[in-house]
Formats: structure tokens, sequence, C-alpha cells
């Protein structure tokens, strides 16, 4: 994933603005009046947002409104999924890098789904 979006979904408030953006395309005085704060801090959170490809700006008139990059959020979700889906591989043992300590202790883990339960 790019660390550009990292960043950008990592700040609280751009994350806030991007709630506030899943429903619909907002100006940005009235994502400052949503989300308290100043239109020059909302602003510069836009900014850090549309260069991570997250935001798109659409110009009406004398404003321009911004919305979610739904195609790029859906490249992140994808992503995200693939990280929680991902099945734990065993240790290959103490000759591939991993400690003979730690690979003991790996060697005797149980998953909480199989503790208690007898075979």
């Amino acid at each position: 994933m790019d660390e550009k979006i990292l960043k950008a979904l990592g700040e609280p408030r751009r994350f806030r603005l991007l709630q506030l953006m899943s429903d619909r395309s907002y100006c940005v005085g009235a994502l400052a009046m949503r989300s308290g704060l100043s239109e020059s801090a909302v602003s510069q959170h836009l900014k850090i947002l549309r260069e991570a490809g997250l935001v798109l700006g659409i110009k009406r008139g004398y404003y321009t409104h911004y919305r979610c990059n739904t195609e790029t959020l859906d490249t992140v979700i994808a992503e995200l999924e693939l990280l929680r889906s991902a099945r734990r591989k065993p240790c290959d043992g103490p000759f591939y890098g991993c400690p003979e300590s730690e690979y003991l202790k790996c060697k005797a883990y149980v998953p909480p789904e199989k503790r208690g339960k007898e075979d």
C-alpha cells in the first residue's frame, strides 16, 4: 500500500473528513462547519487526501466539492482484507533465522479455538 495512503488514513481528523464525505460531496466551508476545523485546516487535510488519491475534487462554479475516491478506497479495503485473511504459516525452525527458544515457543503454541478440545 502506498505510504501516502497510510499517512493520510493515520490522522484521525482526515479519517473524520473521509467519513463525512462517504455519503455526499462537500465544499471546504461545509466540511469545516461539520468537522469543527478551520477552513485552512480542512484545506491542508484535503491536500494530503487528494495527493494520496483518496479524495476527488469537482469544480462547481466558484467552489470545489470534494468526495471520496471509491476506486482507491476499494483497493485499500482489498489490501486490508488480504492481511486479515492471511493464514499464519508455521516456523521452519532454528535453521531458517528463528532462534531456537522462539521456535520452541512457536511449536508449543495452541490456537485459542483448539484450546481445551481433545482430538
